[in-house]
């Protein structure tokens, strides 16, 4: 240890010059009174300590003085909302954006995570020309070096993840790489990811610009105003209560960053946000950076696990320890953030952070004899999965979160604009189903969340492979009736905080989770499980469908109005999808009248809280008498399919099973070796199949009494990555994937499910009606390719004649036909049968052809088109 703190010469001084805004700024002491708030005993008003008038009503009610939160406010009011309120408790910009590094870079692997980044970087680009207000925006582009081979794979990955977006990036070689940044080692540098355009802004002075935006538009920004209650009214607004008086807003935004678990408290929520300490150091003038006559690009070490840049004419890097070392601030989360606390930072630890110093030294040499004069330690926010929590908030009428910003400085700008459209429209301008708050329930507790958080933070620059799986503070409480029984025999995976089997393991098989960018050694198992479901039987474990029931007076017209399908008769089943005021798809949800105005409603497991909240805020915005519940815990769900199915259900049920006693999409109440539950006749392999919906606590026994009885039939487990394939082959649309906020139903080949001509006045029927007026511009296509070792996976970029053209939704290997396939959205003109395109897979173009849907035909078509030819026999 002394030996490097010699080399690099450290000397921790504060230097304000060489960092003007990494200073502790005095917080003053803050006593309130019903008409006075100043400080302690100076004995001036309200509207003196604000130094503006106090309003009692407002549109929107921001609370948090951030990047993010002022940015909002910003983009609020140039969209022309009239009463904009933001409170914060102290200082524009405490927490932790005046700390922050500042970084700004268009590269995320989220595909619409991307859009934000490119938002933000253009109106950084123009925001000090707008307000006049100077940014600090440096511009000097980044690289992302890859110095293993695996590295480079994950290089080619993201580019073919890229070209189908505005993003600039670009592969670039070590010689491209070594000119950019010519202070770099070039030993171990095999290839670059770069970007054009990234850089890095002053935090302090980008949310300056924002709040001067905010007024300029009419915003009002109060400070300080720390915000000591919250209380819904009747109606569905909130009185947010403060030192000064209330405000009656018709809708409240926390964005208080790592206060946001505090917020959330007042009104009965648990956010799981944990502050994380992030360390970065600040040298003094390095003699060779000065010498530069263009500043340096940003560099990510991946390997090395940290980023540099310049910072004047020094170096600015700052490491993410591996999760042994990292340090949560988890009294935070027990006993709240100390009163005061705002410009302040932690006590900085080098030893923490030593095992990256050496790495950075050693790729950029010139640290070896840099003077470091400052150690910035300071909290910034951190989710289970690394991702902020954006929009409404189930659970709690006109209540938003802008929460959990591990890189809020970045996100600022594109949050804003995302949250603003979503406000004024009434519906999410794109799809980010993933920065969802409502993605996280009772299941996130306090231990899940700090084993999370340091995962993601350890894990912040490990390869990004396609079927990622973490492992931390798994298993939650979501597990289902049958996972101790099956999870020997597994490679589970992760739903919304379920254990879901991925694919099985057989004797001489290379078990556990070994990520590739190429097949990998699930690849014959899950060939081996769909031949199961084709030719026997298999079982499958569905538990963490969302599950809803909906009943009362007014259920079928509450219903009709949310679902552009029509509502299934008493005992059937059909496929409905919600669609929002334009006629994008918000969700697709299986739908079974149980009794009369009783219904099921079954949806994918990761927007279960998504699709709940939009149903309530109809029913209670629409004044429907009905009742909703959530039984996702309560049932549980196993999947039978195969041709050997009904023999073995059979076996264990005097309820007849054959295609005239239980027919596809009915619905029954049965007693299956001796439980009562309910058997919907479908199966989403596309093969004859049943789902079971049966109480929690009696999964067990029946899935025990199914496998006992399929003993000669050979019966046995299947997983999602089958099922999966499965359906790909059937042609069935995934919603995630081929259908989201991105697209519209016509587009997505839903027209089957949207019944334009239902007497019911649907949402999003009229946007529809117009949209197929106007024609379709692009469909999604249905393509086979042959390939090597790899196959798509989704979000690929489709090319033609040299452009691109599109982008795939999903792929996999078709076991059936043994050949890749995929969705795809591609132009009208060159979305017809026997097309030839080209699908981009880890840098190399594939030729792919549109085909005629599906390659394999259902179970039910299939039976149909036998009885019809011996029919004509």
């Amino acid at each position: 240890m002394s030996r490097i703190v010699n080399a690099i010469n450290i000397q921790l001084r504060r230097n304000v010059y060489a960092y003007p805004y990494l200073w502790r700024i005095p917080q003053r002491a803050i006593c309130c009174t019903p008409h006075k708030c100043a400080e302690e005993g100076d004995g001036r008003t309200h509207s003196e300590v604000l130094g503006k008038r106090w309003k009692d009503t407002a549109e929107t009610v921001i609370i948090g003085g951030g990047c993010v939160g002022v940015s909002l406010a910003y983009h609020l009011a140039k969209a022309g909302m009239k009463d904009v309120v933001l409170l914060e408790k102290s200082e524009l910009t405490a927490g932790s954006t005046w700390h922050a590094a500042g970084l700004t870079a268009y590269y995320h692997p989220g595909i619409n995570l991307k859009k934000v980044h490119y938002y933000s970087i253009k109106l950084y680009e123009k925001l000090e020309e707008e307000t006049g207000q100077a940014v600090g925006f440096h511009q000097p582009g980044s690289i992302r070096i890859a110095s293993t081979p695996v590295r480079v794979d994950e290089l080619r990955y993201q580019m073919a993840r890229a070209h189908w977006h505005p993003t600039p990036q670009f592969l670039i070689k070590p010689e491209r790489v070594q000119e950019l940044f010519p202070l770099l080692n070039m030993e171990k540098v095999l290839a670059g990811l770069y970007n054009p355009g990234d850089g890095h802004i002053d935090p302090y002075s980008l949310t300056m610009a924002l709040a001067a935006g905010a007024r300029m538009y009419g915003a009002q920004i109060y400070n300080p105003a720390p915000v000591t209650g919250l209380a819904p009214t009747a109606d569905g607004k909130w009185d947010v209560q403060t030192p000064h008086g209330t405000i009656r807003a018709d809708r409240i935004v926390n964005a208080t960053g790592f206060w946001a678990r505090e917020v959330g408290k007042m009104i009965g929520f648990e956010h799981p946000t944990i502050p994380v300490h992030h360390q970065y150091v600040v040298t003094a003038t390095v003699p060779e950076v000065k010498a530069l006559k263009t500043e340096l690009p940003v560099i990510r070490d991946l390997e090395g696990s940290y980023y540099l840049r310049q910072e004047r004419d020094g170096l600015l890097f700052g490491p993410y320890e591996k999760e042994e070392k990292m340090v949560l601030q988890d009294s935070w989360v027990t006993d709240g953030v100390p009163p005061g606390f705002g410009k302040e930072l932690f006590e900085s630890d080098l030893d923490r952070i030593m095992e990256h110093v050496e790495l950075a030294m050693e790729m950029v040499p010139v640290l070896k004899d840099a003077d470091i004069i400052n150690i910035v330690s300071g909290p910034i926010t951190y989710t289970p999965d690394l991702l902020p929590m954006v929009g409404p908030h189930q659970g709690a009428r006109n209540y938003w979160t802008a929460i959990g910003f591990g890189y809020g400085v970045i996100h600022a700008g594109g949050m804003g604009k995302f949250l603003s459209d979503w406000i004024m429209t009434g519906e999410p301008p794109y799809d980010l189903i993933e920065c969802d708050p409502n993605r996280y329930s009772k299941w996130t507790t306090v231990p899940y969340m700090c084993a999370k958080a340091r995962e993601s933070y350890g894990f912040n620059n490990v390869v990004g492979f396609p079927k990622e799986e973490r492992f931390g503070g798994r298993p939650t409480s979501r597990v289902s009736g049958v996972y101790d029984l099956i999870k020997a025999k597994a490679s589970m995976g992760f739903h919304a905080g379920w254990e879901q089997p991925h694919w099985f393991y057989k004797p001489g098989d290379d078990v556990g989770y070994k990520p590739s960018f190429r097949r990998t050694n699930w690849f014959e198992p899950v060939g081996r499980e769909c031949k199961l479901v084709m030719e026997k039987v298999g079982v499958v474990d569905l538990t963490p469908f969302g599950k809803f029931t909906v009943k009362g007076k007014d259920s079928v017209k509450l219903l009709d109005h949310l679902f552009a399908n029509v509502m299934p008769k008493v005992g059937l089943t059909n496929i409905s999808h919600m669609l929002t005021p334009t006629g994008r798809v918000y969700a697709e949800v299986t739908i079974t009248q149980q009794a009369p105005g009783e219904f099921l409603l079954i949806t994918g497991s990761g927007s279960e809280l998504h699709d709940l909240r939009w149903i309530e805020r109809e029913a209670v915005d629409g004044g429907y008498d009905v009742d909703i519940a959530n039984v996702t815990e309560d049932i549980g769900v196993l999947g039978v399919a195969g041709p050997k199915s009904r023999e073995v259900l059979q076996k264990l049920t005097d309820e007849d099973l054959s295609d005239a006693g239980f027919k596809f999409l009915h619905c029954k109440s049965i007693q299956l070796a001796g439980v009562t539950l309910r058997a919907i006749r479908i199966s989403y392999t596309g093969e004859l199949g049943w789902e079971l919906y049966i109480d929690s606590k009696d999964m067990a026994a029946v899935y025990q009494a199914i496998m006992e009885a399929g003993q000669n039939e050979g019966i046995d487990n299947f997983g999602t990555y089958a099922m999966s394939s499965l359906r790909l082959e059937k042609g069935f649309r995934g919603w995630g994937a081929e259908m989201n906020c991105d697209t519209n139903p016509l587009e997505a080949g839903l027209d089957y499910f949207i019944k334009l001509n239902k007497p019911a006045d649907f949402i999003g029927k009229k946007a529809l009606q117009e949209i197929k007026a106007n024609g379709l511009k692009r469909k999604l296509a249905y393509l086979t390719m042959d390939t090597d070792d790899i196959d798509p996976e989704g979000n690929e970029t489709i090319w033609h004649k040299g452009k691109v053209v599109g982008n795939t939704t999903s792929g996999a290997y078709s076991y059936t036909t043994q050949q890749s396939l995929a969705f795809g959205y591609l132009p009208v003109e060159l979305a017809s049968v026997g097309q030839k395109v080209e699908v981009e897979l880890l840098g190399r173009k594939y030729v792919a052809m549109v085909i005629q849907e599906p390659l394999v035909l259902t179970e039910p078509t299939r039976t149909r088109l036998q009885k019809k030819a011996k029919t004509k026999i």
